[in-house]
């Protein structure tokens, strides 16, 4: 039974998060796709940052020198990923200077699209882990964190979504994509249940992992198409959404911290 209940829980915790996301960034914030990948900057940096790493630093018996080699071979890793990418890319479509048209074919669009999706599955899978853990102790605390997990992802989901948008996606793509990687967070979760010591010890490094991709985002892909617009009103306005990011995720992180401290 502990097992349907953690199933149940991976599952809603994933679709609840990724359509609170996907109603404001298909609907309201598509419109602004350009100055909204500041505010996804913010997010991505706050949530890898101020979020996450601390969590995975401050578990208990983790080799910290491991958790740092880890978090250098997902930069390294995803730069690569993404040179794999963009070579795949110039070989399909000469480069012309031009935008991505729309409905571009989301296998040749923005690299950073994989890469986000790649961190953002990493992620959903250790929080599975995390729901199955919860259960195994206390269903009650099982759920508080399957709801504090959900109401967490909302914002790093917006990121995503205005990741994706600007790097080609079609809407519906940029859906049916996030919602596939949400269902690892149900396979962290069954395999929890079933090797929890073992998978437990997997949380940080997987965090980790995650995490480097968000970071990877922001700094190489995100910032650089920020610069494009030097101009003193626009980069205040950056500024400006880059701290409300933050502050959406530091927010958030206050609200749920009840949830994640089982």
């Amino acid at each position: 039974m502990t097992l349907v209940w953690i199933i149940l829980a991976t599952t809603a915790a994933g679709v609840l998060s990724i359509a609170a996301a996907a109603s404001l960034s298909l609907t309201i914030l598509s419109r602004m796709v350009d100055k909204m990948v500041s505010l996804s900057v913010g997010v991505l940096l706050a949530t890898a940052l101020l979020h996450s790493l601390p969590e995975a630093f401050t578990s208990h018996d983790v080799d910290i020198p491991s958790l740092f080699i880890a978090l250098m071979a997902g930069l390294l890793g995803f730069f690569i990923l993404e040179k794999a990418a963009l070579l795949r890319h110039s070989h399909h479509h000469e480069h012309d200077g031009h935008g991505h048209h729309h409905g571009h074919d989301a296998e040749s669009a923005g690299k950073s699209g994989l890469v986000i999706l790649m961190g953002d599955s990493l992620h959903n899978f250790a929080d599975g882990i995390l729901i199955a853990a919860a259960f195994l102790v206390d269903p009650q605390i099982g759920i508080l964190t399957a709801v504090a997990i959900a109401l967490h992802e909302i914002p790093q989901e917006i990121g995503d979504f205005i990741v994706l948008l600007n790097a080609g996606f079609s809407k519906v793509r940029a859906l049916v994509y996030n919602l596939i990687s949400s269902l690892m967070a149900v396979v962290g979760g069954v395999l929890g249940y079933f090797f929890l010591d073992a998978a437990e010890a997997l949380i940080p490094y997987v965090i980790v992992f995650a995490s480097s991709s968000f970071i990877y985002i922001a700094v190489s892909d995100l910032m650089p198409q920020m610069h494009k617009r030097p101009k003193l009103k626009e980069s205040l306005e950056q500024i400006a959404l880059i701290l409300l990011g933050v502050l959406l995720v530091v927010a958030i992180s206050e609200l749920t911290h009840v949830g994640h401290a089982h």
